[in-house]
């Protein structure tokens, strides 16, 4: 059954809170903590090891029940119920979305089309399961008997940026094989790979669902051109496996078919890293930390699935971001985790979330006449204290900013992290307080500064405050904490979808740019030009000349 169309600004909700909004837009977040000293009681969510702390945001308790009143009149519950329940959401490519299903039990039944697919993605993790523990433990081999010591990873998008992610995200528990990921087109990063890997104990992983993704198979025929330069076509079956749908240009490419893992249509490359697309996960950390990941997630999802909307985290969170970009303009969202593996989450989150619900068509086909996806950005800090922050704090522009942080260190070093976990509480509380003239100006007098130096430098060290935070404190970064906190952001994407009337699980944005470069390139290659537009006109033949 489709998702019903609903404009949500026709709604009464969104009527209110238009009006409720000319009442908070000028509010001070401070005098709200001055006014309620139970406000971080009633603005907070604790769930399994997670403590998610909304208080700090520009809401009142009437901006809450308007903002879940809105839910009810977009059937967001109804919509839910879809999603799990397989029906082709994806209306666009008359799709279920079922990445869900990947990470569900193997008691549980998901109908795609009338038919159970647990069993067939529990044959899939069992094969997962029985190549990974062959390669790790040096079972499987290369062509000249040598086990595996480096996987390289060869896919884009989804393919690549989820399990490179988690790969980052979990080297704590990494074992002895050492993962690397080609994904730019660009030949000067696939033979930088190539310069730190030895042909006879690389295992490759090309993962592309049709197998005929343009940056993917040009990097995997460099890297097979380069692996034939000391090994036969027939060690090619030994040395590479694919993650796909398309066996016959798999097997056509040389790799064997039982070293074919399976893909299906109901997962979207941006959700895809908790199928085989995670193989290069299971390879790095092992299948059982693999599956940890998958369990997280899931404990994720039942929450996302039966909880009460005023205590489900991924409906809260995406409820404040629409009440930001909807009505106070806010364009973009930052996101620091206060964590250093966490390094890749915002770029993995930039697809989900832009490449999700950058649309402006409705699911009624028409235009839509208000904001939808928000620009996504970030950094682990401290660093990025030392980059951005000073936007964030002082800058014209409304930067809503999750702070994500972790109550244990893996490596147990405390004086490090105090330190770390230091700037994070206090990155939350200084954008909420500012620092006032008054602030400022004892500062000075302590210093003994001049009237006149104190006058000129006064409205430049002013911190107005008043800037909004969600605070994501979590008790140790493992791979399960790390699946729920990526399935939180996966069903964020989804309520905002919602919402806002659009098909978040299509990307026909992408292909354009795919089919005109694919015209181009024959240009380029016949040293011919068609007819452009007079700048790139311009710009190829300046390109061609200078080769």
């Amino acid at each position: 059954m489709a998702l019903q169309n609903s404009n949500p600004t026709t709604t009464n909700s969104w009527q209110n809170l238009k009006n409720h909004f000319l009442n908070m837009e000028n509010n001070s977040i401070k005098e709200l903590f001055q006014n309620d000293s139970q406000r971080a009681t009633k603005f907070h969510i604790q769930w399994n090891d997670f403590l998610v702390d909304y208080s700090k945001n520009n809401i009142t308790q009437e901006t809450l029940d308007l903002l879940l009143k809105l839910t009810e009149e977009v059937n967001l519950k109804e919509a839910i119920s879809k999603y799990f329940g397989g029906d082709a959401i994806n209306q666009t490519e008359n799709r279920a979305v079922l990445h869900t299903a990947l990470r569900a039990t193997e008691s549980a039944t998901v109908l795609v089309d009338g038919k159970n697919v647990m069993p067939e993605i529990y044959d899939v993790k069992q094969s997962i399961e029985k190549f990974t523990n062959e390669v790790t433990s040096g079972d499987r081999k290369g062509y000249t008997g040598k086990p595996f010591t480096d996987i390289v990873n060869i896919g884009i998008g989804g393919s690549d940026l989820g399990p490179s992610m988690v790969v980052e995200a979990l080297q704590f528990y990494k074992n002895h094989l050492n993962v690397h990921f080609a994904s730019n087109v660009d030949g000067d990063h696939v033979n930088e790979i190539i310069k730190k890997i030895n042909p006879e104990t690389t295992l490759f992983v090309i993962v592309s669902k049709t197998f005929t993704t343009q940056e993917t198979l040009t990097n995997s025929e460099t890297i097979r051109t380069w692996f034939l330069q000391s090994a036969t076509q027939e060690d090619v079956a030994k040395h590479f496996v694919a993650v796909s749908t398309n066996i016959e240009k798999v097997t056509a490419f040389g790799i064997d078919s039982a070293n074919i893992f399976p893909m299906w249509d109901w997962v979207g490359g941006r959700f895809s890293l908790w199928s085989a697309v995670g193989l290069s996960i299971s390879l790095s950390v092992g299948f059982d930390n693999f599956n940890k990941l998958l369990k997280g997630a899931n404990q994720m999802d039942e929450h996302f699935k039966n909880e009460s909307f005023d205590k489900n985290i991924p409906v809260i969170l995406a409820l404040l971001s629409v009440w930001y970009n909807n009505f106070f303009g806010a364009e973009s969202e930052a996101l620091i985790p206060y964590s250093q593996y966490l390094q890749k989450l915002a770029p993995y989150l930039q697809q989900g979330i832009m490449e999700s619900n950058g649309k402006s068509i409705g699911r009624d086909g028409k235009p839509v006449n208000y904001q939808t996806g928000t620009i996504i950005w970030g950094e682990p800090g401290t660093n990025s204290q030392h980059a951005f922050f000073q936007l964030i704090h002082q800058g014209t522009k409304l930067i809503p900013t999750d702070f994500i942080g972790y109550i244990v260190s893996l490596y147990g070093n405390q004086d490090h992290h105090n330190k770390l976990m230091s700037n994070f509480f206090a990155q939350t509380e200084a954008l909420l307080n500012g620092k006032t003239e008054e602030q400022v100006q004892a500062e000075f007098d302590q210093q003994g500064m001049t009237k006149d130096k104190a006058d000129y430098l006064k409205p430049f060290k002013v911190f107005t405050g008043n800037k909004p935070t969600n605070t994501i404190l979590i008790q140790k970064l493992t791979p399960e904490s790390l699946g729920s906190l990526l399935a939180l952001y996966e069903h964020k994407i989804f309520v905002q979808g919602i919402i806002w009337n659009i098909f978040s699980y299509d990307q026909w944005g992408v292909e354009l740019g795919k089919q005109l470069a694919s015209s181009i390139l024959e240009e380029i290659n016949a040293k011919q030009l068609k007819k452009h537009d007079s700048s790139t006109s311009f710009l190829l033949s300046h390109f061609l000349k200078s080769k």
